[in-house]
């Protein structure tokens, strides 16, 4: 799973630089995937440890991580296009595509360990 974590860190690096470069550098609140992405790619290699109760320890400092991505950016989504209607004005796009996109990889992610949980206490790897 801590090869998994370094695909999705990537992937929300990537997702920052996007959107900071994309919008002219000019809103460095785009940038959030990146840390987001740096805090999961620092931890992921963290995990690759193999003493079981390390990687144990990192894994779920990562799902934490990616929980509060999800929630982060969901919520963000939601107040930014709310403040908008409020305002009468359109939201901005870009932002908005941002904050969906890393709610749903943060989602995938967080999915993805639950179930990665579940199979290593099934099989007695805890």
């Amino acid at each position: 799973m801590a090869k998994v974590t370094l695909v999705f860190a990537v992937l929300l690096i990537a997702l920052g630089l996007a959107g900071y470069l994309g919008t002219g550098s000019q809103h460095p609140t785009a940038l959030i995937p990146t840390w987001f992405g740096l805090a999961l790619g620092v931890f992921g290699l963290l995990a690759m440890n193999p003493s079981p109760g390390r990687r144990k320890l990192f894994m779920h400092i990562n799902v934490t991580i990616g929980l509060l991505g999800f929630l982060g950016g969901g919520f963000a989504a939601i107040q930014g296009t709310m403040h908008s209607h409020s305002i009468g004005a359109a939201p901005d796009m870009t932002a908005l595509a941002s904050k969906l996109t890393m709610a749903a990889l943060m989602l995938v992610y967080v999915i993805l360990c639950v179930r990665s949980f579940i199979t290593a206490r099934r099989k007695g790897v805890v």
